[in-house]
């Protein structure tokens, strides 16, 4: 089993959430709606016609959420701030109702020792963009994502050190715009590449504003999510396809943003979008680069407008709930490759399972499928560490089990079970496990 001492003495523990899928409260404060607000209301988009309008209530329960990742022994935790909680029509005059909450979280975090990593957007657009038509799709959104950083900046900056643009760009843009899936629910190829090139240039503007607006000691980065694609079989045409799985995946929107420049095959499908000057633009020097991952994908030739579909994993393979791959050495791959290939210091921003495991009838939830995952994988993280990648933190995906996307409440990817009904918190085995390891063991 994986050890404290696997790691070095300065290695970040945490635990990472997001605004939509935990805060609830979603027309308190002067709160905006989200796209994902009219995704969720629209009939057979969310299972179950879940919404997150409570959510884990967090809006209300942040004391309670922080006492628990200082329990935990976490160091830090990432958030994403709603943008329409802040900015209602995603542009024009801040709600300060909406930037107090962000000071009392802010605030709680540091008074408990928990530092506070900010990410600016977490797939929630504000609703009367889209409606606009300014939503990701138009080039205009640009310096409307930059003001909105400057907003937080200059509200937050003096006590935040470490912020991040987007999570996950090379997934809402895909399962949002390309897949339709996800909010917005469109499905077109040329929609998706339109919001890849305005997601890209819209990080280049944000970090120069937070640059120009947060202190000098500010560490700067963003979040894609890597996953190795592999080929379904070794013909010729699934090798091809996951070529153009990667390039769509995990280079569209990490190459630009880290090396300045589009790979071959993203350039190629982008066309006249990359106007001169563009890629200059896109990138700015960071200070580090939070990796997402859970599984590798799986690539079959298709004659469709992408070149390829997903596949499941092998026959045998072992799953997750959600039917990912479960593939430690994967993980260790993937965090060797990407500190070499993009050369900054690598957190793991999200990296768990989903379960359905519910408390025992004494109240203990006993998830030892998640507690062997993480042992796993953080060996896997191990390794990597001791083949050179620069790996310096693990930060588990979920603090909290919350809602999941198109997904509902279904699966449950916390470390804290939440029960829906009552919002009552129960710590995990594996919150116990990750205590132990980040810390002194705790007693939760």
């Amino acid at each position: 089993m994986v050890s404290r001492s696997d790691f070095p003495e300065d290695f970040v523990w945490g635990a990472s959430t997001a605004s939509y899928q935990i805060e609830g409260g979603y027309k308190e404060g002067g709160r905006g709606l989200s796209i994902w607000d009219a995704f969720s209301a629209e009939p057979g988009r969310v299972k179950n016609g879940d919404t997150a309008n409570v959510a884990c209530d967090h809006y209300h329960r942040y004391a309670e959420d922080v006492a628990l990742m200082k329990a935990a022994n976490f160091r830090a935790y990432r958030f994403s701030v709603s943008w329409s909680r802040v900015l209602p029509e995603g542009r024009g005059a801040p709600n300060e109702a909406g930037l107090d909450f962000y000071d009392r979280l802010t605030d709680e975090l540091l008074k408990n020792g928990v530092e506070p990593w900010l990410c600016l957007y977490h797939w929630d657009l504000p609703l009367a963009l889209h409606q606009a038509g300014l939503g990701w799709t138009n080039r205009e959104i640009v310096p409307l994502f930059a003001d909105y950083a400057g907003v937080l900046a200059k509200r937050l900056g003096d006590r935040i050190r470490t912020w991040a643009t987007f999570n996950e760009p090379n997934m809402f843009t895909m399962l949002g715009y390309g897949a339709g899936v996800h909010a917005p629910g469109i499905r077109d190829r040329e929609a998706w590449l339109d919001a890849v090139h305005h997601v890209n240039l819209s990080h280049g503007a944000a970090i120069r504003r937070l640059r120009a607006d947060l202190p000098s000691g500010a560490k700067l980065g963003t979040v894609p999510n890597l996953q190795p694609a592999l080929p379904a079989t070794d013909t010729d045409e699934d090798l091809e396809a996951a070529r153009k799985m990667e390039a769509a995946m995990n280079r569209a929107t990490a190459d630009p943003v880290f090396l300045g420049k589009y790979d071959p095959i993203t350039r190629d499908w982008m066309g006249a979008r990359i106007r001169p000057g563009d890629e200059e633009a896109i990138y700015a020097p960071l200070d580090w680069l939070g990796l997402n991952h859970y599984s590798p994908t799986y690539a079959s030739a298709r004659a469709n407008a992408f070149g390829f579909r997903n596949m499941d994993p092998p026959e045998g393979a072992e799953k997750t709930l959600m039917g990912w791959h479960v593939s430690p050495p994967a993980f260790r791959d993937i965090l060797i490759e990407t500190s070499k290939r993009y050369r900054l210091p690598v957190y793991v921003t999200e990296n768990g399972m989903a379960d359905s495991v519910e408390p025992d009838a004494k109240g203990v939830v006993e998830d030892a499928g998640r507690v062997s995952y993480l042992d796993r994988y953080l060996g896997a993280a191990a390794e990597a560490c001791a083949a050179g990648a620069d790996v310096r933190g693990y930060f588990v995906w979920s603090m909290l089990d919350n809602f999941e996307w198109a997904m509902g409440y279904g699966p449950r990817f916390g470390i804290v079970h939440v029960d829906y009904a009552t919002l009552k918190r129960t710590p995990k085995a594996s919150y116990r496990f990750l205590a132990g390891l980040a810390g002194a063991s705790v007693r939760a």
